[in-house]
């Protein structure tokens, strides 16, 4: 069985098919139809980016300042719901004091943050009114 290739088309069967595309890529007819994809896309990609992208390098970054601000004496939340209060550091982990004479070693990364007067208040009266109803 012979296969005839057409004298349009280059002489080998690679030039065939991947010169010849090319070629047609450059068609003035298909710059509309590129503009139309075009414009379609950007502002998909524009929100997409303003919407995911952009928010969650900001918390990224937020959260990278955090940890590299991380001191003794601070108290902490960690990603495993442990609070605790940050007593030595090593290299990538934090020594937690979680009650009296119980210490734990975590990654400095499991911390998600920085617990403060004002936050831990709230959580305080919750946990009372529950237990009175």
């Amino acid at each position: 069985m012979v296969v005839n290739i057409p004298r349009s088309c280059g002489t080998t069967l690679i030039e065939c098919l991947f010169l010849q595309p090319f070629l047609l890529a450059a068609d003035p007819g298909l710059s509309g139809a590129l503009s139309q994809i075009l414009f379609i896309f950007a502002p998909l990609f524009a929100i997409w980016y303003f919407l995911v992208i952009r928010p969650q390098s900001q918390q990224r970054r937020k959260l990278q300042d955090m940890l590299a601000n991380l001191k003794t004496g601070d108290r902490v939340a960690t990603s495993g719901g442990i609070y605790g209060t940050i007593v030595g550091f090593r290299e990538g982990t934090v020594q937690l004091q979680i009650a009296s004479q119980v210490k734990v070693e975590m990654a400095r990364s499991a911390i998600t943050s920085i617990v403060t007067e004002e936050s831990a208040e709230p959580a305080k009266q919750d946990s009372g009114t529950k237990g009175k109803k």
